[in-house]
């Protein structure tokens, strides 16, 4: 005998704004009917279950993000909440986002090759030069290095969303140490066994080759074109937020994980403590800040990183990846001027827009920024993670002038974007499907070729209304989609 008081029905109340599956009430976008179907005929035991499962696989397979608080007196390891709702890209959306993410990527190369150089662009007053000069992400260490074929970013990570009329955005450019690598994977891992008969029926574009074209730019940016080169991921170690993420690069790519202690600069080469002797670094996949690379050229009280390790790399016997000073070109402010960029270094309109913001060093901008702080967001420029942040409509008076003073006191640390409803995705919460707003992280892979992962990282606010999405802040992720 049928329980049909376990039926689940489809109930979900989306959100004012571009729902990715539903385009109105109870019509669903076409991309979307194997997964709406799917879901319609599971009983609620049924989803529950299975969302236990997928709990339980990962804690065991220890998929973790840790998260520091100023009201903790220790950090918080938590589960990185994963949503078994796929988000779904259409073949002909993602034609537009590949071929837009790799035109900005090829434009943020060439702009760092053009400031560490002959900083035509600043001459020509393109961008303003004290943006670019007196960042704190800007390396005087790195004028005049020629970087193996000009790659500064083996690994991008570009920030998309999508507004409320359904049209893409890039909100931000990660190029010093972009994450979310790992989890990309692990979700593509977790959906294949919750679901996979939806997830082959579906023919959704493979992820695999990924991590062999990561691996490829990385060898391919060796010093001298070496033909076998030996390439290290550096870890600031396990109390790093990232270290499962760091773990699963290197044992993924077969590449040795390194902390800055197993390492040493000799004749200006990078050597490797083994129990066999010194063994040579070729390429160095960094995973910490600038600041803490080599206490001899950056900050003195560094423990973390390799001192002499700028002499070795200016001396052309290894690189580093993602290179010091990339900072500089995903700061904020000068995210602003990526259009510019584009259209200067390639002659070429932007394919993937930019959101509309306001630079603060700009008296008449900044005075409107003041007088309209409830509707705005407001970041700070050297900041990520969701860290740094006002988000006008959700703040308090308090808070509102809080920011207000601190924009006055810097306001080139300052910049402004309207705020942008981002789209939702059905999010499975608490037993149901309930709207929540997403973004999605591309990743582009940059050696001698350039390629981008199809899909990337779905990137979930949890809670109801919230529109920060970074793990750092308690967001969550999804598998993506993307369709052959």
């Amino acid at each position: 005998m049928i329980n049909t008081q376990k039926q689940r029905q489809m109930s979900y109340h989306r959100s004012i704004g571009f729902d990715e599956m539903f385009a109105g009430p109870d019509q669903v976008r076409s991309h979307y009917a194997g997964v709406h179907g799917r879901l319609l005929a599971m009983t609620e035991d049924e989803l529950s279950g299975r969302n236990a499962s997928m709990q339980s696989h990962l804690v065991k397979q220890g998929v973790t993000f840790t998260l520091y608080n100023d009201e903790q007196s220790e950090p918080l390891e938590r589960l990185i909440p994963f949503d078994m709702v796929p988000r779904i890209v259409s073949a002909e959306e993602w034609r537009v986002m590949d071929k837009g993410l790799k035109q900005r990527v090829k434009a943020l190369n060439l702009f760092l090759w053009d400031i560490y150089h002959k900083q035509n662009i600043l001459h020509d007053e393109i961008i303003p030069r004290k943006m670019v000069v007196t960042n704190r992400y800007f390396r005087p260490e790195m004028m005049g290095m020629n970087i193996p074929h000009g790659v500064y970013t083996p690994l991008s990570g570009i920030d998309l969303i999508r507004d409320g009329a359904g049209d893409f955005f890039v909100l931000e450019d990660n190029l010093r140490t972009p994450s979310g690598l790992s989890y990309l994977y692990k979700n593509r891992q977790l959906i294949m066994h919750l679901f996979p008969e939806l997830y082959f029926d579906y023919h959704v574009r493979d992820i695999d080759s990924g991590l062999n074209n990561l691996l490829s730019s990385l060898r391919s940016i060796a010093p001298n074109n070496k033909r076998d080169p030996i390439v290290a991921l550096l870890t600031p170690g396990s109390g790093n937020s990232a270290y499962y993420e760091h773990t699963f690069l290197a044992q993924e790519m077969g590449i040795l994980l390194v902390e800055g202690r197993d390492l040493i600069v000799q004749d200006h080469k990078v050597y490797m403590r083994t129990i066999r002797g010194l063994k040579q670094i070729d390429v160095i996949y960094r995973r910490l800040d600038d600041d803490y690379l080599d206490p001899l050229a950056f900050r003195a009280d560094s423990m973390l990183g390799i001192a002499g390790l700028m002499n070795a790399y200016r001396m052309g016997n290894v690189t580093i990846a993602n290179a010091p000073g990339t900072g500089v070109a995903d700061d904020k402010a000068v995210y602003a001027y990526v259009p510019e960029m584009i259209k200067y270094y390639l002659n070429e309109e932007p394919i993937l827009k930019n959101v509309p913001t306001y630079i603060l060093s700009r008296p008449e901008e900044r005075e409107y920024v003041l007088a309209h702080l409830s509707e705005l967001v407001v970041k700070e420029t050297s900041l990520s993670g969701g860290y740094g942040m006002l988000i006008g409509p959700c703040a308090t008076d308090e808070e509102i002038a809080e920011f207000a003073i601190k924009i006055r006191n810097d306001p080139s640390n300052y910049i402004a974007q309207p705020t942008i409803q981002l789209s939702t995705a059905p999010t499975f919460i608490d037993g149901k499907l309930c709207p929540r707003h997403i973004d999605l992280r591309a990743f582009v892979t940059y050696g001698k070729e350039m390629q981008v992962i199809p899909g990337g990282l779905t990137r979930v606010a949890l809670k109801e209304g919230s529109l920060v999405v970074n793990s750092s802040q308690g967001g969550g992720s999804k598998d993506t989609w993307v369709l052959a």
